[in-house]
């Protein structure tokens, strides 16, 4: 896609041009803080963006400045001790259907997006469990929902409007860019403020789910690959007692032969009688319906429905990636700090992801598994467990979600991807005096 294809299909003019300069003063409680509450931005002002040009117009005033998504971060990733912008109001959504593209605006999240493509017979090949996600910071942080041959979300990505740190408005696409593009799409939002973002989209299709209960590990030492691959999309969640999953939820393609009654028993698994929510003794109202009835993608394939709230609480999150084929021996490993891991958890969850050629996304050049936790919100205790189960997880190379807890070292980190030079040297060609780089990037991507 060319410059003037990008632009021609990236959509509606927004109608104000008007720019809007927010204060912590003027704002919420709840707008200051990410969405689990955990992380409190400590910006001094938040500016809230109406055009392109009030962006460029922010990026050349500001000697240091942050974009702020939906605040699903748990992390200081998007944080900034002088400026941030929200991009909130860029709720644009167009429709190429001739090339299957989709460009939507910086402000708009997979709720969002999917029903209207949807109604309009096109799909993304991929969700994660929450709808309520940007897209733009989704894809930025290499957000990768679950499937063996699904690559993240970031792997749709086609195209992206910049804003870097002179006020010029860039499009980042493989046409313009050449190899160079893929150390640009898992950004971090160290490259600049994105105001357009375009994926490439697919057929609609419909899915059914279904769910197994109390699965043993040791299934997953001979049969993982099989497990995994007897679905679409499909999510194991373990509370790591008793050696097993307590849940197996599996998406399947309704053209792909999934509308047949599911079976009772899956590798020695039980099917469940009604519908569950991952954390036992919690209601199913708010989850993706279940039990084999066939529905849109976009109500299967996120494990939370669109307009309910996902989480029982305050929460914390970290995640981690290792390479498939290393996936029991990682489970198993950290299984053996199971009673220390399940006082302070809510759930854990296991999901595979293909491999990926995106420079910083944990899934580069490896087919994954990921081990996600979520925890009870207990800091101190959860953040004296992530060392010791970073330190099980070392053997096998793990990459942390970027925008999820860690503490593993920042020399380690880095050592783990093998483009992390050139997206050093990438930063540097885009952002020289460092405007969009914060106390995150400076840890973990620059070095000491």
């Amino acid at each position: 896609m060319d410059k003037r294809e990008f632009l021609k299909t990236s959509g509606a003019v927004l109608a104000s041009s008007l720019f809007s300069k927010i204060t912590t003063a003027q704002t919420t409680i709840a707008s200051r803080t990410n969405w689990a509450g955990n992380y409190t931005y400590s910006a001094k002002n938040l500016n809230l963006a109406n055009t392109v040009e009030d962006v460029r117009h922010n990026v050349r005033e500001r000697s240091h400045l942050k974009a702020l998504g939906a605040r699903h971060s748990f992390n200081g990733i998007a944080d900034s001790t002088v400026e941030q912008i929200s991009l909130k109001r860029f709720d644009q959504i167009e429709l190429n259907p001739k090339v299957k593209t989709v460009t939507v605006g910086a402000g708009v999240t997979y709720g969002q997006l999917a029903p209207y493509i949807d109604s309009r017979g096109f799909a993304v090949h991929n969700l994660a469990s929450l709808p309520h996600i940007s897209v733009v910071g989704a894809c930025a942080t290499a957000t990768h929902g679950s499937g063996s041959t699904n690559g993240n979300l970031s792997t749709a990505v086609r195209a992206m409007e910049i804003v870097t740190a002179n006020g010029d408005v860039l499009i980042f696409s493989r046409e313009q860019l050449g190899d160079k593009f893929p150390g640009t799409v898992v950004g971090l939002g160290a490259l600049g403020v994105i105001t357009k973002i375009t994926l490439e989209v697919q057929p609609t299709f419909q899915m059914t789910q279904v769910v197994y209960e109390n699965l043993s590990f040791s299934q997953l030492e001979h049969h993982l690959d099989d497990i995994f691959a007897s679905g679409y999309s499909v999510s194991l969640f373990t509370d790591w007692q008793n050696h097993r999953a307590t849940q197996v939820w599996i998406k399947r393609r309704v053209d792909q032969g999934s509308h047949a009654d599911p079976k009772a028993e899956f590798y020695g698994a039980t099917s469940a009688t009604r519908n569950v929510h991952p954390l036992a003794g919690h209601s199913a109202e708010n989850c993706t319906e279940q039990m084999g009835i066939p529905g849109p993608w976009y109500e299967r394939l996120p494990h939370f429905r669109m307009n309910f709230t996902p989480s029982s609480g305050a929460e914390l999150q970290s995640e981690y990636f290792v390479p498939r084929e290393k996936g029991y021996a990682a489970i198993h490993a950290v299984e053996q700090l199971r009673d220390q891991i399940t006082p302070h958890l809510f759930i854990s969850e296991f999901r595979t992801i293909a491999a990926d050629d995106l420079w910083i996304s944990p899934c580069y050049q490896r087919a994954s598994m990921a081990l996600h936790f979520t925890w009870r919100p207990e800091w101190p205790a959860v953040k004296k467990i992530l060392p010791l189960i970073e330190e099980k997880l070392a053997p096998f190379g793990a990459r942390p979600h970027w925008a999820k807890l860690f503490t593993m070292p920042a020399a380690d980190l880095r050592s783990r991807y093998a483009k992390m030079s050139d997206y050093q040297a990438m930063l540097a060609q885009y952002d020289p005096n460092g405007k969009f780089r914060n106390e995150f990037i400076s840890k973990n991507i620059h070095s000491a």
